[in-house]
């Protein structure tokens, strides 16, 4: 007997009915069909999902019996999640419901290197704007979902010697942030959450997606098998600090030289524009000489793909993407850029690797940091374990009452 219930499946729980409605409204004919279990069983389940708010009833339609079917539905508005975006001179912060629906968002012109008992005040008090704004109790808010533009240890949420934050080293954002809204708290690299929401938004049935951020610094989200890798420590992808191959030795935060962040992050590139005749002060600025068709900047955007290009080159040649989304305040010049980058990866990189290869701007835009945000928050609060200990706690207050 127990060998054969090791070779049964388990009866699929209220955390993994409700990953199916997730998806899409289902009768409970479907589930029944679906999961295999009794129609007693779905209906307990669905009572209890019910019961914490998670979801509702549509209509009724007529079944093959004539007797009426209710389709049953994830109710997205059930709850809120705050999604906040750190980079190197701004903050985005945006409320999101729990389908990942933007609700409202703030964006500050904020510079990291402030520090992070300012930044975190702002982010804490617009948080607080947003919430009153949508008129959404603290209760609702399920999580708050944060993105930084520095390496992160994943398992305690700290920055680790971030290049461009200073004062951030080993700070304790989960906890500053725990005191003002109490709720679960996630953490995480800004490229990385960026890969995140792009793929949620734009590539779902994508498996192998790499999102490349060329902003003040460069980063890099890798997606593999559907999952988003992060390293033994919390620190892959961090492309930025990549020497470039025959590139200048340009000095970098990291107190190397030649790294490709040095050499074409924002600051970089300002200086050969200088150097140029053109007067810019900003990534912004960049974007608009490059849009308004000025030679210089056209030609330093496209070296800088180019660039990009050579330390990427190896990179598609090792782990073979399907897609390489290209984001951050330089992307919005993204035609330069990108072709600069399909130059040198499609030459330099193996053919086999680069035979059904995209490389496009992202199609999230500047809002895959705060949507990459709320879907690390949902997938985490939404799990089949996280709903089953959220029934399992209501029925244990209930039954104690």
């Amino acid at each position: 007997m127990e060998e054969l219930q090791r070779v049964l499946p388990r009866a699929p729980g209220v955390g993994e009915v409700f990953q199916l409605l997730r998806s899409e409204p289902r009768t409970r004919a479907q589930l029944v069909a679906i999961t295999g279990q009794a129609r007693s069983t779905i209906a307990a389940r669905l009572d209890s999902l019910s019961e914490v708010g998670l979801i509702g009833q549509i209509g009724e339609r007529s079944s093959a019996m004539g007797r009426p079917a209710a389709s049953f539905f994830f109710r997205p508005e059930a709850g809120a999640v705050l999604a906040i975006d750190i980079g190197a001179s701004h903050v985005r912060v945006g409320l999101t419901d729990l389908s990942v629906r933007i609700l409202t968002e703030r964006h500050l012109d904020l510079s990291v290197d402030q520090g992070p008992e300012v930044v975190l005040g702002r982010v804490i008090a617009t948080g607080r704007e947003l919430l009153a704004q949508a008129g959404i109790e603290a209760a609702r808010l399920k999580g708050v979902g944060i993105g930084v533009p520095g390496p992160v240890t994943h398992t305690s949420g700290r920055p680790s010697s971030p290049p461009i934050m200073p004062g951030w080293d080993g700070h304790d954002i989960i906890g500053t942030l725990r005191t003002a809204f109490d709720v679960p708290i996630y953490v995480d690299n800004d490229a990385n959450i960026m890969a995140i929401g792009e793929h949620a938004l734009a590539w779902k049935d994508v498996d192998d997606l790499l999102f490349v951020k060329f902003a003040t610094g460069v980063g890099l989200g890798i997606i593999l098998d559907g999952q988003i890798r992060r390293g033994a420590q919390g620190s892959s992808g961090d492309i930025g600090h990549v020497r470039v191959p025959g590139g200048p030795p340009n000095p970098c935060h990291c107190g190397g030289t030649g790294c490709l962040e040095a050499v074409i992050g924002v600051p970089a590139l300002l200086d050969q524009l200088e150097r140029a005749g053109r007067k810019a002060g900003s990534g912004a600025d960049i974007v608009n000489l490059v849009r308004s068709g000025d030679k210089a900047a056209i030609q330093v955007m496209r070296e800088a793909g180019r660039t990009a290009g050579d330390v990427l080159a190896g990179v598609v040649s090792l782990l073979n993407p399907s897609v390489i989304a290209v984001g951050g305040i330089l992307a919005q010049a993204h035609e330069q850029l990108i072709a600069g980058i399909r130059e040198s990866v499609y030459a330099k990189s193996l053919p086999l690797a680069t035979q059904d290869l995209r490389i496009t701007a992202s199609i999230a835009g500047p809002r895959a940091g705060i949507i990459g945000a709320s879907t690390l928050v949902c997938d985490q609060v939404l799990s089949p374990a996280a709903i089953e200990a959220l029934v399992e706690g209501v029925d244990a207050r209930e039954g104690g009452s």
